[in-house]
């Protein structure tokens, strides 16, 4: 029996890289989704720290307005890091489709130079995209509990 494999059969191997790369794009989807959300509160809260500054030159702080202050700088510093955590994803998620590509792309030219070595390669390369998901997963997990704190001390102050 004869150990070629039909130009079906690849077409099928290449299905699964394919569909994570779907995957992933879902994911980066979500993703910059969050990535919007934060940086629009990040700009929202830095024009209110503004808007006290402002404040400051015209009259002294009273408690609420120095707690608000504090708790605007508390927030912007938790934002900073969060948006760090995304952008983290985002990255994993795009390399983990470059990997993905890489790996269809090798087992296309397996087929073509009929060469079994490639396996290796095909089989690393398909592994290294599922870690890079994997990665993006436990960032974007973190980064969503992040968020939960970041609105735990907002409403904890206020």
């Amino acid at each position: 029996m004869e150990n070629h494999i039909s130009i079906v059969q690849v077409i099928q191997l290449m299905l699964a890289p394919g569909l994570m790369i779907s995957a992933c794009g879902l994911l980066l989807l979500s993703m910059n989704n969050k990535y919007s959300l934060v940086v629009n509160r990040i700009r929202l809260l830095n024009e209110e720290k503004r808007k006290f500054f402002i404040k400051a030159g015209e009259k002294d702080f009273n408690y609420e307005d120095n707690v608000r202050l504090e708790s605007i700088s508390a927030q912007l510093n938790q934002l900073s890091f969060r948006v760090k955590l995304v952008r983290n994803a985002v990255l994993s998620y795009t390399f983990a489709v470059a990997f993905f590509v890489l790996t269809s792309l090798f087992i296309g030219l397996q087929y073509v130079l009929e060469n079994e070595k490639l396996n290796y390669i095909v089989t690393i390369l398909f592994l290294v995209g599922m870690i890079l998901v994997l990665l993006g997963v436990i960032y974007a997990a973190y980064e969503t509990k992040k968020g939960y704190d970041i609105i735990h001390y907002e409403v904890k102050i206020d």
